[in-house]
């Protein structure tokens, strides 16, 4: 005790101070109580003490300059900002001036305080208590809805909306549509000759097929979708359907029914995409799955160079089940990924018949596995691969992802097919 009123002694020689931050000095100290009550306690013990008159401090404080008596009004600001957005979750956060904190810092400094605390927690563990209190919002400090950042000095409030995420998976049903979009190649998406000055490679994408809806019910200013994987272009997507997490930039709204978000999307799809969204996602899960390692089972259709009949075929898909292939970095993305030999297993392979001449087969493979270079062997570049087995060029004709399991989590995501 003669400790604390020997430093609240020496604390009051530097000015005028209020009893938050009198009170934060020992604001690790003891529980149960604010940092206004504490600095009140220290004055009323120094007066016991000291047998001296108890005054309450009137003029401004030296450091925050009664910032305190404010919390009222900056719980009203926040709520005021927040009008625009639906949320649950909250977080608050702040600006200090640096005067403010090389005051007290000093304090801490001159007077080897041992159990401070800075103004900038007290002041978001305030207004925090004051906003719930006129709100019904929840502090998150993990994953809040809307992030708020107050600036002490300008009086001003900042909004920051977190992204909605949302779970689902995709089918594919038309060809030629890539799963993202692809800004143009000669204008970097900012629009020319060559693309029409749309600046997109491609009018459409999976993506923008799921997130225009999306953008709109939400009112959002972005929908960015995470994959497990992708299949190529001219693959369709069929079975199950392909795992995916939709990424929502800044929504205005956050209650929205899944099932009628679902709905409107496959209206507005018009059958290129159908899609099912599952639950309410994270930052997590999409780490996860872009991280995971899933096997993927494909449906294709194999031309074959030569007069090759169905046993010759399954004779020569034996030599490839349960196999370990090695995949040189294929030709057609070499110009976007690195030049590595990469192991994947051939898990199953079997083919089920002849369709206008050409062999339909399905393979379960490791996710990463290049499909079209297993069948051709891309020059030698993948090996073993079907033309290696039968002695003549093969090649897929048409390619469609009929299962992609659950992602398993890894360090890395390969391309498939």
């Amino acid at each position: 005790m003669t400790d604390i009123m020997e430093i609240t002694e020496k604390i009051l020689e530097y000015g005028p101070i209020c009893d938050n931050c009198l009170g934060r000095m020992y604001g690790k100290s003891s529980h149960g109580l604010s940092n206004a009550e504490r600095g009140k306690a220290m004055r009323i013990s120094l007066a016991l003490g000291k047998n001296i008159p108890y005054k309450k401090e009137e003029d401004a404080c030296w450091i925050c300059e009664n910032l305190f008596d404010k919390t009222e009004m900056w719980a009203e600001k926040i709520k005021e900002a927040l009008k625009p957005y639906e949320h649950r979750t909250i977080l608050i956060g702040c600006r200090v001036p640096p005067l403010i904190s090389e005051s007290e810092e000093m304090l801490w400094t001159d007077l080897s305080l041992q159990n401070p605390e800075p103004i900038k927690a007290e002041f978001n563990r305030e207004t925090g208590k004051a906003l719930t209190a006129i709100t019904g919002s929840e502090v998150d400090f993990k994953r809040p809805d809307i992030v708020i950042i107050c600036d002490i000095a300008t009086e001003e409030v900042e909004v920051q909306v977190n992204p909605l995420y949302i779970y689902g998976r995709y089918m594919k049903y038309e060809r030629g549509i890539p799963q993202t979009r692809w800004h143009c190649r000669e204008c970097q998406g900012r629009g020319c000759e060559r693309c029409s000055f749309t600046g997109k490679m491609y009018p459409d994408s999976v993506e923008e097929l799921i997130g225009r809806p999306v953008i709109e019910a939400c009112d959002a200013t972005d929908a960015i979708l995470h994959g497990a994987g992708r299949e190529d272009i001219d693959a369709l997507m069929l079975g199950t359907g392909r795992p995916f997490v939709l990424e929502i930039a800044e929504p205005r709204k956050r209650n929205v029914s899944l099932k009628e978000l679902e709905a409107l999307v496959n209206k507005s799809a018009e059958n290129r995409v159908a899609i099912t969204f599952d639950h309410i996602s994270d930052r997590h899960e999409v780490e996860t799955l872009k991280s995971g390692k899933a096997h993927k089972k494909y449906s294709i259709l194999v031309e074959v160079d030569g007069d090759f009949s169905l046993n010759d075929i399954k004779s020569a898909l034996d030599g490839l089940k349960g196999v370990t292939i090695n995949q040189r970095t294929p030709d057609r993305v070499s110009h976007r990924r690195a030049d590595l030999v990469r192991k994947r297993q051939c898990l199953d392979i079997e083919c089920s018949g002849i369709e206008d001449g050409k062999f339909r087969i399905t393979i379960l493979g490791d996710a990463g596995l290049y499909i079209k270079e297993l069948i051709s062997g891309d020059g030698g570049r993948t090996k073993p691969s079907l033309s290696e087995k039968l002695g003549s060029p093969a090649r897929v004709t048409s390619l469609d992802v009929i299962m992609v399991e659950g992602v398993v989590p890894e360090n890395q995501n390969e391309l498939e097919s």
